[in-house]
C-alpha cells in the first residue's frame, strides 16, 4: 500500500510541474515588465494622454443626490428633494452600479454617499456623472445605450 501510495505522489509531483511549461511563465513575467517599462516610460516621458474623452463644455447640469444602498436600491433625487429615478426601475439598474462606484470613492476618502453629484450633458452630446467632494468622475461612454440612458434622461 505505502509504495502505491508513493507512486502517485510522485506522479502528481511531475504532472504538476508540466501543467504550466516554464517558458510560459517566463513569458508572462516578460509581458508584465514590458508593460510596467512602458507605462514609466510614458510617465517620465509626459507623453500626451491617448484614448481619453476629450473635454466638452457644458450645456446643461441638474444637482442630483443618490440615497439608498445595494440591496434595496439607490434612489436620485434631484434639487426639490423629488425623487426622480430608483435603480430598481425597469432599465435603470445601472443607477446601482454607478451609486456603488460613488459610494466605495467617498467611503475610500471619508465621505458619505449623501453630498450632491453634477449630472452634466456637455455640448458632445455626452452625459457626465461628477462628484464635486472627491473630484471623481466618469463619462458616459461606451456603456450601451439603456445604461447611459438611465443617467440621460435624468436631465431631458
Amino acid at each position: 500500500m505505502q509504495s502505491t501510495t508513493s507512486s502517485l505522489a510522485n506522479q502528481m509531483k511531475h504532472r504538476d510541474r508540466e501543467m504550466v511549461p516554464k517558458v510560459l511563465v517566463r513569458a508572462m513575467f516578460g509581458l508584465m515588465a514590458a508593460s510596467v517599462a512602458m507605462v514609466a516610460y510614458a510617465q517620465w516621458s509626459d507623453m500626451p494622454l491617448s484614448g481619453v474623452a476629450p473635454d466638452s463644455p457644458v450645456v446643461e447640469e441638474k444637482i442630483i443626490m443618490l440615497s439608498g444602498d445595494h440591496a434595496a436600491g439607490y434612489a436620485v433625487i434631484d434639487e426639490s428633494g423629488r425623487q426622480i429615478a430608483h435603480s430598481k426601475e425597469d432599465k435603470k439598474g445601472f443607477i446601482d452600479v454607478i451609486a456603488s462606484s460613488i459610494k466605495r470613492e467617498r467611503e475610500t476618502n471619508g465621505y458619505t454617499i449623501d453630498a450632491p453629484l453634477r449630472l452634466v450633458r456637455r455640448d458632445n452630446g455626452k452625459t457626465a456623472v461628477i462628484d464635486p467632494t472627491t473630484g471623481w468622475k466618469i463619462e458616459l461612454i461606451g456603456y450601451g445605450k439603456d445604461n447611459v440612458a438611465a443617467f440621460a434622461s435624468l436631465i431631458d
